[in-house]
């Protein structure tokens, strides 16, 4: 099992490859693109009618991600659930107003952050994703980070941890420390969906949100009240 140390630097390795492959690359579809996209707007069109893996099939909407493009801290979950694949909207569920109110309890809302998932459509019966739908998300998940460019990352649930990291390592471990990903350094914490089904996990949780909030506010000059 990887070290800490090396599972963040394989995984800043493996996704700065992405971001640095030739643009002639097929990254977004079967059809190679000219160029990167120059906004998420932009990369929204490109990609919003994948169909690499099976679940471009099976979604009934593309998720790609919502708040402010130009975010400090990105949080990033799994996959979208069912109200998700309803509404074209990362956490809009039970799970979403749970993150919320997280969000709130550090100051911050919607607007401030920037929220998406390593997959962009819903695994049936929201299954873990497979490893060849991860494969073929990951490059669009990359592309949204290098265009909104956030100081810091919160990873949302074991499983997107694990994605970005390539590691197995269980959440428990990850927990705790930051991470380089993509030129941001990124924390690791539960899942709102965890928190729901087990209350216990929620103190933990506060003090990861305090943590991400405390060492962003020192980065930013400023005084925190975390």
């Amino acid at each position: 099992m990887a070290t800490p140390d090396e599972t963040s630097l394989v995984a800043a390795q493996a996704l700065r490859q992405i971001l640095q492959v030739e643009p002639t690359m097929e990254m977004f579809d079967d059809k190679p693109r000219a160029k990167r996209a120059g906004s998420l707007d932009e990369l929204y069109e490109m990609i919003h009618t994948c169909t690499k893996c099976s679940l471009g099939h099976s979604r009934t909407k593309f998720v790609f991600g919502v708040g402010n493009p130009h975010a400090h801290i990105m949080f990033i979950g799994e996959a979208p659930g069912r109200d998700e694949d309803l509404s074209g909207i990362p956490f809009v569920g039970r799970a979403g107003q749970l993150l919320d109110k997280m969000l709130a309890a550090i100051d911050l809302k919607r607007d401030d952050v920037y929220i998406a998932n390593v997959l962009k459509c819903r695994p049936p019966e929201n299954r873990d994703p497979l490893p060849e739908e991860s494969d073929s998300c990951l490059p669009h998940l990359a592309e949204q980070i290098r265009l909104i460019g956030p100081k810091y990352i919160c990873s949302v649930g074991r499983i997107a941890a694990q994605i970005l990291l390539d590691t197995k390592t269980p959440l428990g471990k990850m927990r705790g420390r930051f991470y380089d990903v993509c030129g941001a350094k990124m924390l690791v914490t539960f899942h709102p969906a965890a928190l729901l089904r087990n209350p216990n996990f929620k103190k933990d949780a506060w003090e990861d949100l305090k943590l991400l909030r405390r060492t962003y506010d020192q980065s930013m000059g400023q005084k925190s009240r975390f």
